[in-house]
């Protein structure tokens, strides 16, 4: 195995562990709820004017998705839609009181982890973090390039 499936396979790896590591506390915690509703409360809370094509884009899933998320999550009454008055035809969320309780549970989940893997961080030197984020980015945008090129919209996947 060469290095960089040697990357690859540890980047898999890592982030499968991380996600196994954090599901049960993240079920427990926010029973009722399912990750894309959670991740769409997130972004929302985050970002100013959120709508359906933001959040699609955000996170890599189709219109389709997202607005069957939302429509979920306005009957479970953690949202609610508006419209600017200047356009009429674009329609808005915001989080409810409901929806800002289930944002800070899990705002305070991610600094619990965040506090787990501190020692390992804090091993880091600032010339590593420098060089991982570079590669990071790099790598990122080779992949927004691909997607661009293989014609890919994940608005309508």
């Amino acid at each position: 195995m060469n290095k960089e499936e040697q990357v690859l396979m540890n980047f898999r790896d890592l982030f499968n562990k991380l996600t196994w590591l954090n599901k049960f506390k993240m079920e427990d915690s926010l029973k009722g709820h399912k990750s894309s509703e959670v991740h769409c409360i997130e972004y929302i809370e985050k970002n100013v004017d959120s709508n359906v094509t933001k959040l699609a884009e955000s996170l890599y899933m189709t219109t389709g998705a997202i607005s069957k998320i939302t429509k979920k999550l306005l009957k479970k009454d953690l949202i609610e839609s508006y419209q600017k008055p200047d356009n009429k035809k674009e329609i808005y969320f915001r989080l409810t009181e409901q929806g800002k309780v289930v944002f800070n549970i899990h705002e305070d989940l991610h600094q619990e982890f965040q506090e787990r893997d501190k020692a390992i961080f804090e091993q880091v030197t600032e010339k590593q973090f420098d060089s991982m984020l570079t590669f990071i980015e790099k790598y990122s945008r080779h992949l927004d390039a691909e997607i661009k090129k293989q014609g890919i919209d994940i608005k309508s996947e």
